[in-house]
């Protein structure tokens, strides 16, 4: 049975390969191409990836990338589509659908929204409550620095607290718009945000994420 990593990894590279390698994404100031060499660069070279979190390593993931970026964007577009090596840990079917279901949504969603004719994408249940469970994890760590108090809300009322503290503004949205919303993309996420007008204002800039 396909996993959710593997159909949002093929669905990106689809996206990709139709937007072109200029097109512009949701990240600052990367292209589809960029953003493609991301991907590549962090399944591919570990070596380098790590540098996404360590200053340490920031000069070599700079390298990477580089090189990588100067690749044929058809080529970047045919590693994303095959996946990791069979030696990465990427390869093993659990590290991939619990490091990667999340990646792949999030970047896929990245290249549709920043186009201009996008439309909403319904996800099915069982996905939605998987990007939910994930986030019920990652919450905490993706708003520790939230401005303010953090509170995440289905429109099922479940919730999950991403950040305490006061005043609080409440975020309802289907839990892909929240992974969005989480992940530093609050400008295109559908979700209401409940609370003071200049809460909710500086947390709509705050930088969250991981």
């Amino acid at each position: 049975m396909s996993t959710h990593a593997k159909r949002e990894r093929l669905l990106l590279a689809d996206l990709l390969e139709s937007a072109g390698p200029e097109a512009p994404t949701l990240c600052a100031g990367w292209t589809c191409r960029d953003l493609a060499a991301h991907v590549v660069v962090r399944e591919r070279r570990p070596d380098a990836a790590g540098g996404l979190l360590l200053n340490v390593l920031k000069a070599r993931l700079d390298k990477a990338m580089e090189e990588y970026t100067a690749k044929p964007y058809e080529e970047l577009i045919q590693l994303i589509r095959t996946g990791p090596p069979r030696m990465s840990v990427y390869a093993l079917k659990q590290i991939d659908e619990a490091a990667n279901a999340v990646e792949f949504y999030v970047h896929a969603e990245d290249v549709r929204r920043a186009q201009p004719d996008w439309s909403p994408r319904e996800l099915d249940p069982v996905f939605s409550d998987a990007l939910w469970s994930r986030l019920e994890k990652l919450a905490r760590l993706t708003g520790r620095r939230s401005p303010v108090g953090l509170v995440l809300r289905r429109p099922d009322g479940r919730t999950v607290v991403a950040h305490k503290g006061a005043p609080v503004v409440t975020v309802t949205g289907e839990p892909g718009e929240l992974t969005l919303f989480c992940f530093g993309r609050q400008a295109s996420a559908s979700v209401t945000l409940d609370g003071e007008k200049e809460a909710v204002a500086k947390l709509t800039v705050a930088a969250l994420g991981i």
